[in-house]
């Protein structure tokens, strides 16, 4: 018996084997991530087509670990690729930056026009007068799409560094103004 097909054997059950499977988790942990995405913004088509890969690499990874059930370095892989495959699948979707946000900002004093910097920028802007604490305020209301919201977010801040504001994601919208491609000559565009 030659001693070539145990180191090959060995290298594959304790170094490649566990690698795949750390792999396989991360893969499969980010379509899961990306699915549940997709499932909260209701996109219900592919929403199913990305569980089916997420569920059979996970099969196949899963499969793996209860064939070598006495290997620890599985269950490292196993467990890394999870922690893995969740950050990676955060970073995509911040990539993708897929859907809408509402972001609400508060103000006492409007002193460098908000408002307008926002309409000018091509936003859409709402402005509702409220009660706070400290007295009058002005609640602003803008629905952006999440590749937006930095720029949205570096116009309040230019605004008001102290401003508060909050963010919550929008499942849809429907009728508002939001900005094209400023390299049309378009700064802001109706949706019907």
């Amino acid at each position: 018996m030659s001693i070539l097909p145990m180191i090959d054997h060995d290298l594959f059950n304790w170094v490649v084997l566990p690698l795949l499977i750390f792999i396989s988790r991360i893969f499969d942990v980010s379509i899961g991530t990306m699915r549940i995405i997709f499932v909260s913004r209701g996109k219900k088509f592919i929403a199913p087509f990305l569980g089916f890969f997420e569920v059979f690499i996970w099969l196949v990874a899963i499969s793996q670990i209860m064939q070598n059930l006495s290997n620890i370095f599985c269950y490292l892989a196993y467990a890394g690729g999870f922690a893995m495959g969740t950050f990676i699948g955060l970073i995509i979707e911040e990539k993708l930056a897929i859907g809408i946000l509402v972001i609400r900002v508060i103000l006492v004093k409007d002193e460098c026009k908000l408002v307008e910097r926002l309409s000018s920028s091509g936003y859409g802007v709402t402005v509702v007068g409220a009660k706070g604490v400290t007295g009058d305020v002005k609640i602003v209301y803008t629905i952006v799409r999440r590749k937006d919201k930095d720029n949205v977010i570096s116009i309040i801040n230019q605004c008001n560094s102290n401003a508060f504001y909050s963010i919550e994601d929008a499942r849809a919208a429907d009728h508002g103004v939001f900005p094209l491609n400023k390299a049309n000559g378009v700064i802001g565009m109706l949706i019907k």
